[in-house]
């Protein structure tokens, strides 16, 4: 089987079944509501027209940025588990040996995949983008602070998002080479993401030091990439004082992560018999 004929079997399986666009749904409905609530919140403050608040205003400097950025901030899990589940759903559902079958090459397959997960990750991050700016811009607008969508900046922002949806999908898709069992898979994504790397970056702003180890994490790497973040300290008493790594090198760092996982998973579970 040739490689278009292998890419072509890939989308296939993907498109034909309902979890991507279930998580798709779930990570529209979630940035939505985030961006939503964030872009009540701190563009009020911003304009200074939040009702019964003492806080600091916020500064309009940034803002938009932030706002927007929160599809890659908060949601980067999404892309991350879809990228999971195009391999262990495989090895779950043991459609891997048929497509073994068909194509000996497994190196082949796994370029297939590759190749997919960009379409993948494009989807995704224009859903996204989607649902980040569009209450995110309806509320700065609404208090009379400028959008940025006129801007060549913001729209670069834009795919720069995009460009880091597809390198998580890249990284999920070599974790779960590495790991066949998909829950096992699932569950290591999950702790990680939401639980190790945000505590980590957290104690960072406490830790002297820590700093220069968390902000080439994935998850530091990707706001790097895309160039803000709520978590980058871009409000006031922000949690964390990383400092920031340039978004080519945010970019490198986690294609470096995909290729590491990729190639282990490679070696050693994508090679093994398949039952």
């Amino acid at each position: 089987m040739s490689f278009a004929s292998a890419t072509r079997s890939e989308t296939a399986k993907q498109l034909t079944t309902s979890g991507w666009w279930v998580l798709a749904l779930i990570l529209f409905v979630y940035v939505a509501f985030t961006a939503a609530v964030l872009g009540f919140v701190f563009s009020a403050s911003a304009s200074g027209s939040l009702p019964g608040s003492n806080a600091p205003q916020i500064p309009e400097e940034g803002l938009t940025a932030t706002l927007y950025s929160t599809a890659t901030a908060i949601a980067y899990v999404f892309p991350l588990l879809v990228g999971t589940l195009m391999v262990t759903g495989e090895f779950r559902h043991k459609t891997l040996t048929p497509t073994f079958l068909a194509t000996p090459r497994r190196g082949m397959v796994l370029w297939a995949k590759l190749a997919v997960g960009v379409m993948m990750g494009v989807m995704l991050g224009v859903v996204g983008v989607i649902a980040s700016v569009a209450p995110s811009a309806a509320f700065l607008a609404a208090n009379g602070i400028d959008t940025g969508l006129a801007s060549a900046d913001t729209w670069a922002m834009f795919g720069r998002m995009i460009l880091a949806y597809v390198l998580w999908v890249f990284v999920g898709i070599g974790v779960g080479a590495l790991v066949r069992n998909q829950v096992g898979a699932i569950v290591g994504v999950l702790v990680f993401t939401q639980f190790i790397e945000p505590i980590a970056r957290t104690a960072g702003a406490f830790v002297d030091g820590l700093t220069e180890v968390t902000r080439y994490l994935p998850g530091a790497a990707s706001d790097a990439l895309v160039g803000a973040s709520i978590f980058s300290g871009a409000t006031p008493g922000g949690m964390t004082a990383e400092t920031p790594l340039e978004w080519w090198i945010g970019a490198l760092l986690l294609l470096g992560y995909a290729v590491v996982l990729l190639v282990f998973g490679y070696l050693t579970t994508w090679r093994r018999d398949v039952s």
